[in-house]
This record gives C-alpha cells, structure tokens and sequence, in this order.
C-alpha cells in the first residue's frame, strides 16, 4: 500500500512539474525561456544536493521541431506533388531504360526514389541560384541520386531528351549523360564530383570556410549563400565525411547545411541493423559542436506524438533498431500495428482509430514536404554553427515489391510491365499501358501548370540549379621581373630548390595585383618548408583573429594570425589541405575570382595518401599548384621507410589534366611556375600543376644562354650540360633530375677523369610530359598511315646523341623506362625502388645505387654491352669505386 501512495505521489509531482512547463512554453516566454529554467533547475539541483543529470548525447527518436514550431508551407502541396512525381518517372524512366537498350549499364533508381522530396523542396524553396547581394549557394549532390537531377533539368528544358535517352552513353552521337556528376565531361552543369563517397561532406566544410576566407580578406562581399551537402546515411562511414566536423563548428559556419538522406539502408543491407544511425549521428554532430535538427516522422505522426502525455510511444519508438523499422517498411500494417503497438495495451488503445491500411501508409519525416521545409527554414534560419538534418526515408520509395524498403534495391535497375504500371498509377503519371513496355519519357507541355510553377520557382531563386557558370576573367601576364633574378643562379652559395621556391612566392605575393589572389596552403609544416617568414609578411588566416599573445612574441618570425590572413596554416590534414586547395582553385568558375593555391607539403602524402582528392580536383577543373616538398627518396636525411617519396611521380601519370615536374634548378622552378600561371589563369586552360621541391642545399647554376632551354624545359627535357670533349671516343648521354641532377654531374666528371668517357648531361624536368607527347605522336601515326609521321620530343632533342643513355632519378626505376621505346639507344634506368631508410643522404643514395659511383658503374657497363670497352673494365671499376656486388637488393630488402 505504500508503494502504491509513492508511485501515486510521483505521478502527481510529475503532472505538476510538467503542467508548469506547459505553462511556461504558453505563456512565460516559450521554448528559449523554457530551455533556460531547465538549465537554472539542472544547475540548482547539482549545487544543493549533487543530482548529477545522466549524460545523453541524443535526443527522443522524435523530431526537433514540434509541429507547434514548424515554419508555415510557403508553396502549393498538391502542385509540387506531381512535379515531383513527374521527376520520379523520368528519373526512373532514364535507368530502365537505359538497361533495356545495354544489360548492365547501371544507374541507380533507389537513392534519388527515397531523397526526391528533400531535393525538391530545397529546388522549390531554398537553393538560391542567385541572391539579391549577387551571391549565391553551392550544393554538393549525392552522386547516386544523379538521374532525379538530370530528370528535374529534363522537365525545365535545359536537357533534350536526347540526352536522357543517352544516359551513361556519353559517346553515342549528340553525347548523352555521365553517370554521376562529374564537371570534366559536363563542364557547364556539375561543379562538385561526389559520388566518390565522403569526399563530398569534407569538400563542403572546406568551401563553406573558404567562402569567409574570401569575405574576410575583402576579396568577397559577405553575403547569405549557403553550402548545402547531401549525403547518405551509409557514406557517413567514409573517413572524410567525419573527419573535419569539428572545423565547421570551431570556425561558426552558420552557412554550412549538410543533409544525411537516412534511408538506413547501405548496399548490402542494413547501415546499423542492430543500432539507430539517426541517434549515432546526432551523439556525434551534437558533440562536435552542430546544430542537429531530426526530421525522423512525418505529419501522420503529429498527433499521436502529441497525445503521447507520458512519453510511452516515443519510448517505444527509441527501442526498435533500424533492421526491425526497415522490416515494417516492408510488412503490412496489421504485422506494423502488432509489432510495435503490440507491446504495450496502451500503446495499442493509441492506434485503435487508424486501420491497417492508414498505419502501412503513415509518412516518414524525409517523405513529408511540411516537415522537410520546416528543418530546411530552420537550418537556414540558424545562426552560430553548421547544421546537418537527419531526414528519415525509404530506399527504393515508390518501388513496390520491385524494392521499396529491401536490401536488393540499391541494384535494382529493371522493372517489369506490372511494377511500371503500379508506379505510373501510383504517382499518377498520364501514360497509357500500350506504351508501358517503353518507358518513355514524360514532359507537360512549357504553357502546363507544372512547368508554369518549376519556372517561377526558379526564376524567383535566381536561376538553374546546378549549373556551372566561369565568370573569372583572364589575368595579365606576371611581369618577367619577377623571375629573373632566378635565372641568374646563387654564385656558387648553397640553397634547397624549396629555398627557392618559398622566395619566389614571397615575390610573387608582394606583386600588387597578383599578390592578393595567391593562397598558401600548409598543412603544419611551414618551419620545416622554411616558410616562417611569411608568417609575418601575409599572416596566418584566423576567423577570429589574434585572441592571444603569441609565445614568440619578441622574435621576429612569431606566429601571426589575422582576421584578414592569407595563409592556410591547417594543421595535420593533408585531406583537408587538399580541399581548400580544390576550393581555391575552383573559386575561378564558382565565385569569379581567380586565386592561385599553392599547397606544400611532404610529398610522401600526397598522391599515396590523398590521390582520391587530387582525382575530385582533376575532374572539376581545378587549378593551382601542388608542391610536394622533401620529395625524392634519398633527400629527406634521417625520416626513414614512411616519409621518403620515390613514387609520387609515377603516381601522378595517371591524372590527365596534371603537369607533372621534377625540378633541378631554381631557373626551372621559375620558369615551371610562370608558365602555369600563364597558362592556368591567362590563357585559362583546365589544367593544375605538381612540382617537386627538396630541402637539399646545393650551388644553383646560372640558366644556359641556350635559346632552346625554357621549351626544353616546360616539354620535359634539354641538354644542360653537354661534354668538353665531343671527340673523345667514348661517348655516353647522362639523364638526370631533381637533386639527383648532382650526382649525374659528379658521374660525368668521374667518367672523363677516370675512364675516359665523355658524357652529356641532359635535365629531365617532366617524364610525364615526354611521356605524353611520344603516346600522343604514336597515336597520332597509327590513325594517320600515310602521312609523314610525328617524332616524340624526346626522339627529336636526343637524335644523334652517341652512346648509352643512363636515366638517374630518386624515383623508381619504372618513370625513366616509361620512355625507353623512344630513346634512340640503350636506356639503363637506375631508380630508388624499394622502402626507405633512417640514413644520411650519401648512405641513401649508395643503398639506392643512384650515386655518381652507380651511375658510373651503369654507364660503363652499359658501354661493355656495346662491346665499346671490356668487362675487366667494368670489373675494375666495381673494385675502384667501392661498390659492394653482393649488397642487398634496395627493391626488396
């Protein structure tokens, strides 16, 4: 009996408590004043008597916004309804399609069926083409959902439906469509490559904080343009798409919107069968900092929601794990009904109006306009930090039994006649069955009420989504003066080509008018790249500024951080590096503005660590430069197998739109970075720049007064130093480059000094350009027979040269053979395959056999073979050289 008082008493306290919220919410101030008495309440009951409040980092599995609160629905429901089935058809019309004419082609109908209605309220209501201030929002699609983009673009006229005809068939006669969005191959409608998945949440936090760079260092009003980010609720896995949340909260940006599609299903199954992805994610947005707003249940809920007084059904809905809710997706409603009521007699009693038929068809949150535009207003609307929106679906939405809700439906790509007709009528699209069979396209005529209302929806938002608009004009050429000075040598003084490089971008950000538009990139690295300097001449980029005062404060080199800042100072993320690299060299096409990245840092992490990133900035156009520092794998002294870098430049053969130089010189880091500027931002090709730079300190030679050297050096190679003693018998052509240039050099003099041999010395500044230019000759001859053929560049310049070619380079021995079919002799190729180690730099290049001595030993060999000397020579030479024949294989050991 007295438990019985107790928990009557309970209950009465708890019904006081909870009827002076209510009061508080009416009529004392509302929801801010509310949630600061139960702060004040939490605050006093841990000060007066210790109640510690349990720690949660979630909310209710119930909606942020009450519908109490939601922003009222500004367009027509009924209207935008069937535009939006009108997508769905065509969306799914292009992949039936498209698999009928070609088994297998692919194409994705699930992930756009379950996101439409949350791309068409943002298309309708908030993606702002252009604002009032001229600015405007950026979104990132998720790549899957691509033909519900190109089906809404279909219906406002701006593709022909003879390129959905062609999707994924991009070389069919008129071109077609790409599969996902890609800016190489649609230059003027995608800007953001996503479907590559995670890259696209990290892009998005970098743009949203490079968007306040612009506005804080003048060059950008500031304005209201959002970032928005669609992404699926499985490619929250990816590394990238969390990696860096915690800098879109530690910088404000209020203009960040992501949106989590959860639609709990990955490729194979469920994404947290077991667990409750919407609660794990809001924990970890919430802890980083972001404004969470969950979308989870749709208008058909409200009022069961509301007439939950003790919280029983948002209990019961907080238990079931994301694998039960996709099997009620699936289920009819009297398994719905007794499965999750069931547990509970009043949980029952609640649902006791609704039949079988209303329980299977009550919406989710992320299928639900009003709902989808209340959590859109909101994020808009908020100020202070990024939102991110878990909206709640169905994948496959609309399939039927052809997949709506089950594992198979990320691949589902055909529908038979009866699963078209059941969509067709369950979307109401004016099709007549004989024509089912096709699945053709469906468009209302432009004076349609459809069309009508698309049009003034976009007109009134400034314009077409997506679209790619260059609007930056041409820069002027850089004047010659700032690079002469590098022509002319160091006179015999010592300095690293990253020395050089940091000089002449010290020159370059004091031009007057190109000096503002560069953009360093570091990622915490500076002091070892010797940047510090500019520490003081540009300032580190802080959207606060200097709060503090710097340890260093009385050097003077110290830390300097600004509001108005120019450097990138990102802290140990190359991945982040790399997309304030992409958002500055895309600020061309997507802001007007022509900045210049330059991002340095180890070479070792770059294209190994980051390549996925430097593919995404190959595909949107991007441009700028990528410098990898310490590169080589014998110039960084001490590091050992994880920072020496001998296969960065083999890794970069594969990007198209990439120059790729090993520079031996401060005259061809000069003339390297002129020409790109040039032709990047003057004559404005789509193209971007990876330039190899060392921490080694060694004599720069003066330009030779050869007039053929700049084009030499921008194709990739020129003879630098040719022999003085042209008649000698013996003849070899010594190629080098990078600072194994210097060893090459040694070889030469040993050679002639030693063994008589005269050799050539031939800079070889790009192996990918000679590469590229002897493929595109070979091509050329092949579809050309009969007509005079092309010589490869290298061919021509080596033409004539006698004796062995030797290639020494600190990259693997495979960048040098890339050309051997077109070297005019023997090639020996001596390279640095293998894992590094924690040495000296001579110690390196002796383990790595690229040293004068090896290269020696290679040339007279080479000229053994070519029965020009004997092999006791060759043999003597092992001996007098110090080489030991029986060292470990530097590839395998």
């Amino acid at each position: 009996m007295a438990q019985t008082e107790t928990d009557g008493q309970e209950v009465l306290e708890t019904r006081e408590w909870v009827d002076s919220l209510d009061y508080v919410l009416s009529k004392g101030g509302g929801p801010v004043r509310a949630g600061r008495l139960l702060q004040q309440l939490a605050l006093h009951a841990r000060r007066a008597a210790g109640v510690n409040l349990p720690f949660s980092a979630t909310t209710p599995y119930q909606n942020t916004i009450a519908a109490p609160q939601q922003a009222p629905f500004p367009g027509s429901q009924e209207m935008e309804r069937r535009i939006k089935s009108l997508v769905r058809w065509n969306a799914l019309a292009m992949v039936v399609r498209a698999n009928k004419i070609q088994e297998g082609i692919g194409g994705h109908i699930s992930t756009f069926a379950s996101a439409a209605t949350l791309y068409e309220v943002a298309f309708n209501h908030f993606f702002q083409a252009k604002t009032e201030s001229g600015d405007r929002d950026f979104v990132y699609f998720q790549g899957h959902a691509a033909p519900g983009i190109y089906a809404r673009a279909y219906l406002e006229g701006r593709i022909p439906k003879e390129k959905l005809e062609n999707f994924r068939r991009e070389l069919n006669p008129g071109g077609g469509l790409s599969s996902y969005p890609h800016p190489w191959l649609m230059p003027n409608f995608w800007e953001f490559p996503t479907v590559s998945m995670g890259l696209g949440p990290i892009q998005a936090i970098y743009h949203a904080r490079f968007i306040r760079y612009l506005e804080n260092r003048g060059l950008k009003e500031s304005t209201g343009g959002k970032v928005w980010a669609f992404m699926g609720d499985g490619e929250m896995d990816e590394p990238e798409a969390l990696g860096s949340i915690t800098l879109a909260s530690r910088e404000n940006l209020d203009n960040l919107i992501f949106v989590v599609n959860c639609n709990l299903q990955r490729l194979d199954g469920p994404v947290r069968g077991n667990g409750k992805i919407i609660q794990e994610l809001e924990a970890i947005f919430r802890g980083a900092g972001w404004n969470v707003i969950k979308c989870i249940w749709g208008s058909d809920w409200d009022s069961l929601i509301r007439a939950d007084r003790d919280g029983l059904l948002v209990r019961r809905l907080g238990e079931i794990s994301d694998g039960q809710y996709q099997k009620y997706f699936v289920e009819s409603g009297a398994y719905f009904r007794q499965n999750l009521f069931g547990t509970d007699p009043r949980l029952l009693k609640m649902v006791e109006h609704l039949s079988d038929e209303q329980l299977a068809r009550m919406r989710l949150g992320g299928h639900d306009p009003i709902k989808v535009h209340a959590a859109y207003r909101a994020a808009v609307d908020h100020l202070g930090s990024p939102t991110i929106i878990l909206a709640k679906t169905i994948k496959g939405y609309g399939l039927g039994e052809a997949g709506e809700g089950k594992n198979i439906t990320h691949q589902q790509k055909k529908l038979n006649e009866d699963e078209l007709e059941l969509f067709r009528s369950r979307f109401g699209i004016p099709i007549p069955d004989a024509e089912l069979h096709n699945a053709p396209f469906y468009r209302p005529s432009d004076e349609s009420a459809e069309i009508k209302y698309m049009q003034a929806r976009r007109q009134q938002l400034g314009g077409y989504m997506p679209q790619r608009k260059v609007s930056a004009p041409p820069l002027k050429p850089v004047p010659e003066s700032h690079f002469e000075e590098f022509y002319k040598g160091t006179d015999g003084r010592e300095a690293s080509t990253t020395m050089v490089f940091v000089r002449l971008l010290a020159k370059l950000l004091r031009d007057p008018d190109l000096g503002k538009l560069i953009v360093p990139i570091i990622p915490d690295e500076a002091r070892t790249f010797g940047m510090e300097a500019l520490f003081r001449q540009v300032g580190i980029y802080s959207s606060v500024g200097q709060l503090y005062e710097p340890v260093d404060m009385d050097t003077l080199l110290y830390y300097k951080e600004a509001k108005d800042g120019q450097i990138l100072e990102e802290g140990i993320t190359e991945a982040g590096s790399m997309c304030s690299f992409i958002a500055a060299g895309t600020a061309y096409a997507n802001h007007g503005i022509n900045t210049i990245p330059f991002f340095i840092y180890y070479s070792m992490f770059g294209f190994q660590r980051i390549g996925d990133l430097i593919w995404a900035a190959a595909d949107m156009r991007c441009r700028g430069f990528l410098v990898g520092g310490t590169a080589g794998r014998t110039t960084l002294a001490g590091e050992g197998l994880q920072h020496q870098d001998g296969h960065s430049h083999v890794l970069a053969l594969p990007v198209p739109n990439l120059m790729a130089y090993d520079p031996a010189f401060a005259y061809e880091i000069a003339i390297i970075i002129q020409d790109g500027i040039k032709r990047m931002y003057v004559d404005q090709e789509s193209i971007f720049y990876y330039l190899t730079v060392t921490n080694e300190p060694l004599p720069m030679p003066e330009m030779p007064k050869d007039a053929n050297v700049r084009d030499g050096v921008l194709r990739g190679l020129y003879r630098f130093k040719a022999s003085d003693a042209p008649d000698t018998k013996l003849r070899a052509q010594l190629l080098g480059s990078g600072t194994i240039m210097y060893e090459v050099l040694k070889a030469q003099t040993i050679l002639k000094e030693k063994y008589g041999v005269a050799a050539d010395v031939w800079s070889v500044t790009s192996y990918k350009e000679l590469y590229r230019n002897a493929n595109d000759c070979e091509r050329w001859n092949m579809l050309h027979p009969g007509e005079s053929p092309r010589t490869p560049f290298v061919t021509q310049t080596l033409k004539g040269a006698p004796g062995p070619f030797i290639a020494a380079s600190d990259y693997m021995k495979v960048l040098p053979e890339s050309l051997s079919k077109w070297v005019p002799g023997q090639l020996v190729s001596l390279g640095t395959d293998g894992f590094g180690r924690s040495e000296n730099r001579a110690a390196l290049r002796n383990f790595f056999e690229v040293d004068a001595k090896h290269i020696v030993l290679a040339t007279l060999g080479a000229l053994a073979g070519e029965k020009k000397i004997s092999l006791d020579v060759v043999k003597n030479a092992v001996r007098e050289l110090g080489i030991d024949p029986e060292k470990l294989n530097p590839a395998t050991s």
